[in-house]
């Protein structure tokens, strides 16, 4: 006779063993799987190089000395002379103004209003450190 009370039991152990192999085989390989899609890239333009600026310095020290790259000029002939020396400057230039630290506030932003008035848009301040 069948006993119909027997409950039918499940055994998954060589169910759950298969998925770890398959599990452990894909991470293995996963990293390994490139993905490659072809992109046709326009044309870009080989002949045009960018063309690297010099940068401009301006220093001024204690005696209120302005030296622009090799020029020296005093302070007062500095702020009228600068825009007619900055015409043979490139505007997209860099300039970079080191100032003594005993100077006045108002004598370092003097010379930066002066480089701002010239058309000059980069302007940086040196510092030590």
């Amino acid at each position: 006779m069948y006993d119909w009370d027997a409950k039918p039991e499940l055994n998954i152990t060589p169910l759950v063993d298969v998925m770890l192999v398959l599990l452990a085989i894909l991470m293995v390989i996963a990293p390994n799987i490139v993905y490659e899609e072809n992109i046709k890239l326009p044309q870009g333009s080989t002949t045009k190089q960018l063309e690297k600026i010099p940068p401009v310095h301006i220093s001024i020290d204690e005696e209120k000395n302005v030296k622009i790259n090799k020029d020296t000029f005093l302070l007062n002939a500095f702020m009228d002379n600068f825009p007619l020396y900055a015409k043979k400057l490139d505007k997209k230039a860099t300039v970079l103004i080191s100032a003594d630290k005993n100077l006045d506030y108002g004598v370092v932003m003097s010379l930066l209003a002066a480089v701002k008035q010239a058309g000059f848009t980069e302007v940086s301040l040196a510092t030590n450190g």
